[in-house]
């Protein structure tokens, strides 16, 4: 790849005002997700890690949300009626008109392209010295897109719809993607002499590229490497098509970085996740939003983790893990259930099917089973047996449990709070505790046990005669 634009004289616009009715939703199109993130997300982090110095976006239909949801990261232009693509660059006129450099023209819901193809696409242009450049794809089965069809030397001699085509043309695999890189001056300069003599009454985009070509200008193509990139999407299946093609690259980057995953085609990992060398991800597991996990962890069969920062070391199995921190060589699992605010310290357990929620958990401490611990603060090299359950609500607020360093919580437990049991604190099995307990103290809440001699005969003989009656 040779040397790459001045990052001063680089704008984008993103044409995002259609209204996306083939998807069938009340929600923006470019705001339906992909592994984790809104789809039109991708364009502006790519444009972002490009060094575009103005990125615009054109919106319509529902452009409240996009306002929304990406307030203070784009400049917005508003087209009031969609009346074609060239109409809708035309909004930017105020913002672009008469500025130096290279505009990028994109679609919001052409999610998959990566920096490097477009990076690409801007190096051609400027090695052709073009007015404008066309990014392209070959495709086997181009039924149904423009064909762009080439000069000798390898320049554009024009686009041509598929319909316009004829039986030659149509057998040109290269299709013209919708998007652009122009000239920025020559862009607007033939976007004043776009008409509208169509069938649908509309200014397109493409018509740009022949102006251009009636003044002389060089129009340079640019084809991309894998032409998946150029998916777009319309309806839910295109999504899920796009999804899927997105989730294996994913996939990939992260077994080329060191990260072993087994059955690949079963884990799901979203975009913003990142993952430590040497760690392994069993089947069935999926990682979601902002989760961070280290170095040589074992994840899964069937680990179930969104936004939660794992250290290295660690093993997580059939369990399902939100919004919380989980230190070094602490074990998790099976079927453990995690909620937000949780923080496990290094080398604790939570084992079978313990529940915990906003809880801390000092180093070394064990919750190996069957336990429920919410709204709590552990120490360390607590251990909490089976069956404990830190009763933290009333019916009308939410109560904090304190369990100190070293403390014993025995099987079946019922701990009332607001209570604290101290440092080194033993609690007896099957006992309700409603009160503090003091450091090293023992404490008992329970009936004391009465055992009966030889009385089983005389309670068959009570049963029996109580049936009779």
């Amino acid at each position: 790849m040779g040397a790459y634009i001045v990052k001063e004289n680089l704008g984008a616009v993103i044409l995002a005002a259609g209204k996306g009715t083939r998807m069938k939703s009340k929600k923006h199109k470019v705001l339906h997700e992909l592994c984790g993130k809104p789809m039109v997300r991708y364009i502006l982090d790519t444009l972002k890690d490009m060094g575009t110095t103005q990125t615009l976006m054109v919106i319509g239909h529902l452009g409240e949300t996009l306002e929304e949801a990406l307030v203070d990261e784009v400049t917005f232009v508003k087209q009031k009626e969609q009346l074609g693509t060239a109409h809708a660059v035309m909004q930017t006129e105020e913002f672009l008109q008469g500025k130096d450099g290279i505009t990028l023209v994109l679609n919001g819901d052409h999610p998959l392209f990566t920096k490097e193809t477009l990076q690409s696409m801007i190096e051609n242009h400027q090695s052709k010295d073009a007015a404008a450049t066309v990014l392209t794809a070959r495709l086997a089965d181009p039924t149904g897109y423009g064909r762009v069809i080439r000069r000798a030397d390898g320049s554009v001699s024009r686009i041509v719809e598929h319909k316009d085509a004829t039986a030659e043309e149509r057998a040109v695999h290269e299709i013209n993607t919708g998007t652009y890189c122009f000239h920025n001056k020559k862009l607007f300069e033939a976007l004043k002499l776009v008409n509208n003599n169509n069938a649908q009454g509309e200014y397109y985009l493409p018509d740009v590229i022949s102006i251009l070509q009636e003044q002389g200008e060089i129009i340079a193509a640019s084809m991309m490497e894998d032409e998946k990139e150029a998916m777009g999407v319309n309806d839910r299946v295109q999504l899920a098509e796009a999804e899927d093609y997105l989730q294996q690259r994913i996939i990939k980057n992260h077994m080329l970085n060191g990260v072993t995953i087994h059955h690949p085609s079963t884990v799901t990992i979203d975009a913003d996740v990142k993952i430590g060398a040497d760690t392994e991800i069993f089947s069935g597991s999926s990682l979601k939003g902002h989760t961070k996990i280290g170095s040589d962890c074992v994840i899964g069969p069937e680990a179930d983790l969104r936004n939660v920062q794992v250290a290295d070391h660690t093993k997580i199995r059939y369990s399902v893990i939100e919004d919380s921190e989980i230190g070094s060589n602490v074990t998790v699992g099976p079927y453990s259930y995690i909620r937000p605010n949780t923080t496990l310290a290094e080398n604790t357990k939570v084992g079978a099917f313990v529940d915990l929620k906003n809880a801390q958990l000092g180093k070394g401490t064990k919750v190996s089973h069957l336990a429920y611990v919410g709204d709590a603060e552990v120490g360390q090299n607590v251990n909490v047996a089976c069956g404990v359950v830190t009763v933290n609500y009333d019916g009308y607020s939410k109560h904090k449990t304190v369990i100190k360093d070293g403390a014993f919580i025995g099987c079946n437990t019922n701990l009332i709070a607001p209570v604290t049991i101290e440092e080194n604190g033993y609690v007896a099995a099957g006992s309700t505790i409603t009160d503090d307990v003091p450091a090293e103290a023992f404490a008992i809440a329970r009936e004391r046990q009465v055992t009966k001699e030889d009385y089983v005969p005389k309670l068959r003989e009570k049963i029996n005669r109580h049936n009779s009656l």
